[in-house]
């Protein structure tokens, strides 16, 4: 008996490491689990070229949250210089993946009181509407 209760409990954990539902049908944004993981560098890469571009800046992020489903991410981050001392206004980014490559569809506004960007309480709503596709498991609760 105890044998077979520890081989729930070790199969439960795979699961729940692997993001496997066997109950629920509904697609699952993936975090990518290892950081140095190809995905997540080409879609760090593909921000990182986008501040470069903007603001002369090269960066390294601190990735707060990361998801990834139907090829589309959802990234909250926070730039900083390589050395750690310079850090940036954070980032949040909405990618897509086409042919084969990782590509910017916004970067919403992050200002306080404006009804156009991130804190607005339709915001995701209206970012939906306005990009239709988008997985909404990804997006933040």
């Amino acid at each position: 008996m105890q044998m077979k209760r520890t081989s729930i409990y070790i199969a439960a954990a795979l699961a729940g490491w692997m993001n496997i539902s066997s109950v629920n049908a509904t697609p699952v944004a993936a975090t990518p689990a290892v950081a140095a993981s190809m995905e997540r560098k080409s879609i760090l890469d593909a921000v990182r070229h986008e501040i470069k571009q903007l603001h002369g800046l090269q960066v390294v992020f601190v990735v707060r949250q990361l998801k990834i489903a139907n090829n589309w991410a959802w990234l909250h981050a926070l730039p900083q210089s390589r050395d750690g001392k310079n850090r940036y206004e954070d980032i949040v980014a909405l990618l897509r993946k086409h042919d084969g490559r990782w590509e910017i569809m916004e970067i919403p506004c992050t200002e306080e009181d404006n009804p156009d960007c991130l804190d607005a309480p339709d915001f995701f709503k209206r970012l939906q509407q306005r990009i239709k596709g988008i997985p909404p498991e990804i997006l933040p609760l």
